[in-house]
């Protein structure tokens, strides 16, 4: 981040050095707090409405109204966009229950929420990865019973991730009650018998962006697309496997558990797919600034 960008902190924009958050804020205790990341394409916002809408969803799932309204986000995010016009950029935003008197597992009656924002520059997709595709491990799901809350609360994909790089991986795709559900940072679609399948939205995974927007192109484009279960015997016999997420779109893996799928490339349907993102993209850098 320059030096001379600034993060947005309660009301107020200011240099990220300065930017302090009392040690009794319950976001840093109990990691008490929900969050979202959005990519800048640019200088547009990716899928802004839906980011808020999700939001929305996270603080009510953890009792607490939105410190902002909708119009007041949009108005806070593109002024702090719009310190480096027209690039690509990630935002990355979070709210927290806010500082309490005392440490207490109890929510207290009166507590004012901390908002922070920044952003950042994104890095360009690997090109190697249409090339190559990535590997992916597999490991057990032992996160609670909430995952379709955007919480800062990630250890469990934080060490789930961990275990991927010590293996040589980028992701780890998590297995619960003999399902493939999602990846420690990701979701999860696979091809089999000539549909694309990704599971349905439950409490067991995040209801993604990304994914949706997948989802949509894929069905207005006469790829058949069903969001139902995935077996792990699926996922292990699959032609392609991908994994999606805001930063870094759609990932196509090659390796799974050190098992070359296919042909150990990217296959077909994730190659038109990819055009379809990407042109997606493109319209979204084209559209007028507002």
């Amino acid at each position: 981040m320059s030096s001379d960008t600034l993060v947005y902190l309660d009301g107020r924009f200011l240099p990220r050095a300065q930017a302090c958050v009392p040690v009794m804020d319950r976001g840093f205790l109990f990691g008490d707090s929900v969050y979202e990341v959005i990519p800048v394409y640019g200088g547009h916002l990716f899928r802004l409405e839906h980011h808020l809408d999700r939001l929305d969803g996270s603080l009510a799932a953890i009792r607490m109204a939105n410190p902002l309204g909708h119009d007041a986000w949009r108005a806070m995010l593109r002024e702090l966009v719009g310190q480096r016009p027209g690039a690509d950029q990630s935002v990355y935003l979070q709210v927290t229950r806010g500082p309490a008197e005392k440490r207490d597992h109890a929510i207290p009656d009166a507590v004012t929420p901390t908002v922070f924002a920044m952003a950042v520059p994104l890095a360009p997709i690997d090109p190697a990865i249409a090339e190559h595709g990535i590997a992916a491990i597999t490991l057990a799901d032992n996160r609670w019973l909430r995952c379709d809350i955007k919480a800062t609360t990630l250890l469990a994909n934080v060490l789930a991730r961990q275990e991927a790089k010590e293996r040589g991986a980028v992701e780890a795709i998590l297995l619960r009650e003999g399902l493939a559900v999602e990846g420690a940072a990701s979701n999860l679609f696979v091809v089999s018998d000539g549909r694309v399948l990704t599971p349905p939205k439950s409490r067991f995974l995040l209801p993604g962006i990304t994914r949706d927007l997948v989802i949509e192109l894929a069905r207005a484009n006469a790829i058949p697309c069903v969001e139902e279960d995935v077996p792990v015997a699926v996922l292990e016999g699959a032609g392609e496997v991908w994994l999606t997420s805001s930063t870094r779109e759609v990932m196509p893996v090659t390796r799974l558990d050190g098992r070359v799928l296919g042909d150990g490339r990217p296959g077909p349907v994730w190659r038109r797919m990819n055009e379809l993102y990407q042109a997606y993209k493109a319209r979204l850098r084209q559209q007028p600034d507002e």
